[in-house]
């Protein structure tokens, strides 16, 4: 039995859903599933193996559509500059490095050719390169990619108007090509291979597909589809699982209610040919049993059907975290990113209010984003930086531990894995009644207080709500049950218990 996990791309700086499918791969590995994860985007501004060991897959667990069709295996960026150099003959050909010694990419410059070459490190340090360009009267020309050895070239047309990849050819182990990428001048595709050709991106994604050779004890878990105009991954998927059992996860709100009525559901539109092909689907797998309710409430009224709907976290805790320290008195965090949805501007109205009664109180932001200038002048404006103060991004599974009480303003989360990180510390939870994070991890007045919200509410009513929550919270709650209700709460979340919840529903699916 595998478990093959169906999405598009990944970066260093990945969304919900790399995040939920690194958090599963935990959880199989802990359940001893094997599990793979399918990336069909074209990735060559990293190396992919880089860029999934940093949110913590192995590389044995990954396939990329681009090199499925070669021997080379998905592995870090570890071949030497030095043997780089020496393949190249740079110093008998008379090159000469050009810059200094703090630069991401060393130049080798020749007069003589009229050529640049550049090496891009991928660890400075350990003298690696995942990167090599070459230059000639300054355009780009071609490029080699590397990881344990060099996997792919692209060339280009050398235009000095709209310089464009023309090619790419990616390699076996031995240096032979297994194929080649041509593109035309609108983007067109055809991959040559030594027998045959693929005239889209497409085919050859069926093509990887029909050879995966999906058994009946295979699950495909269709977690992205469909973002890249070449490809049109999902309806493939759907087409060509064979006996394989096919999942779909859902990972965010599932419809637009602005535009829903008793009639008809306009369903969000990344998950709207997943609902509508539902007698394909064996099970729709949802974060909290609050959207696995009216999904299936959704699908008897609108289809007069009942599919099958698991709830599964898409996150999980390694363990509890208890504090080392006493807590910070009168101590609020919040995580996010800084977006105008996250409503971090509503908090800080609110703690500068609460202040007045709560003389100490104190508020700290973490998370990065486009909100952040905006928010500092909202702080120094209320003169408010010596007690709620932008934090910057960090890793915080050993920081929500100071803290007495998280507090939220988003009005929509899919799941919220900064809550669940939250309660997993035994935080006491501030926030509005409202799908489906809030309404999974807190339980009003047993860990926090969960508040009442209309969307058509002035922001100045909104803002008091949370007001009068902060100061509930530090002058008549009882933080020590709140904080034991937290980890009360976050017990089942813990990765060895979500495993189970996994190995149960692959294996009832199984028996089906």
């Amino acid at each position: 039995m595998t478990v093959y996990n169906i999405n598009l791309g990944i970066g260093w700086a990945s969304s919900g859903v790399e995040y939920a499918q690194a958090y599963r791969a935990q959880a199989f590995r802990q359940a001893k599933i094997p599990a793979k994860f399918i990336f069909s985007d074209l990735i060559l501004g990293n190396n992919i193996a880089d860029l999934t060991e940093n949110i913590g897959f192995d590389d044995n667990q990954i396939i990329w559509l681009y090199n499925f069709f070669t021997d080379i295996k998905i592995a870090p960026s570890t071949f030497p500059l030095s043997s780089f150099l020496e393949q190249e003959e740079l110093s008998q050909r008379g090159f000469k490095v050009q810059n200094g010694s703090d630069s991401k990419e060393v130049r080798y410059q020749s007069d003589q050719e009229a050529l640049t070459i550049i090496p891009r490190y991928s660890d400075r340090q350990k003298q690696t390169i995942d990167q090599v360009s070459y230059v000639a009267n300054n355009l780009l020309i071609k490029r080699d990619f590397y990881s344990y050895t060099k996997y792919a070239t692209e060339y280009y047309s050398g235009d000095t108007k709209g310089n464009h990849v023309i090619f790419r050819e990616f390699y076996n182990e031995d240096g032979s090509t297994a194929y080649t990428q041509h593109l035309d001048s609108n983007n067109q595709e055809l991959f040559e291979f030594p027998q045959q050709y693929f005239y889209t991106k497409s085919d050859l994604y069926r093509e990887m597909l029909r050879q995966l050779d999906f058994k009946a004890t295979d699950t495909i878990i269709l977690d992205r589809m469909d973002e890249d105009k070449q490809l049109i991954n999902g309806p493939l998927v759907f087409a060509h699982h064979g006996q394989a059992k096919l999942f779909v996860a859902v990972h965010a709100d599932h419809y637009d209610k602005h535009y829903t009525n008793e009639h008809q559901v306009l369903w969000n539109n990344f998950y709207e040919y997943q609902f509508t092909h539902y007698n394909d689907v064996d099970c729709f797998i949802v974060a909290t049993d609050q959207q696995r309710q009216l999904l299936g409430k959704q699908f008897k009224h609108y289809y007069h059907v009942q599919p099958q709907i698991a709830t599964i976290s898409v996150g999980s805790l390694s363990k509890l975290i208890k504090p080392t320290e006493q807590r910070k008195k009168h101590s609020l965090i919040t995580a996010s990113r800084l977006a105008n949805e996250k409503h971090i501007d509503w908090l800080i109205s609110a703690v500068v209010a609460a202040r007045k009664v709560i003389s100490d109180v104190t508020l700290d932001i973490y998370g990065a984003g486009g909100q952040a200038g905006r928010l500092q002048e909202l702080i120094k404006k209320n003169h408010a930086d010596n007690y709620i103060k932008l934090m910057g991004q960090h890793d915080l599974s050993q920081v929500y531990q100071q803290y007495e009480t998280y507090i939220a303003g988003s009005t929509s989360e899919g799941f919220g894995l900064s809550l669940l990180e939250a309660v997993g510390s035994g935080l006491s939870m501030i926030g509005f009644d409202v799908p489906y994070g809030n309404q999974t991890f807190i339980d009003d007045q047993q860990n926090g207080y969960l508040l009442p919200y209309e969307e058509d509410w002035s922001n100045v009513k909104k803002e008091k709500a949370l007001t009068d929550a902060i100061i509930k919270t530090f002058s008549t709650a009882d933080l020590t049950k709140f904080h034991e209700h937290s980890y009360a709460l976050a017990e089942p979340y813990l990765t060895r218990n979500v495993a189970k919840q996994w190995q149960q529903l692959l294996k009832e699916d199984t028996h089906a």
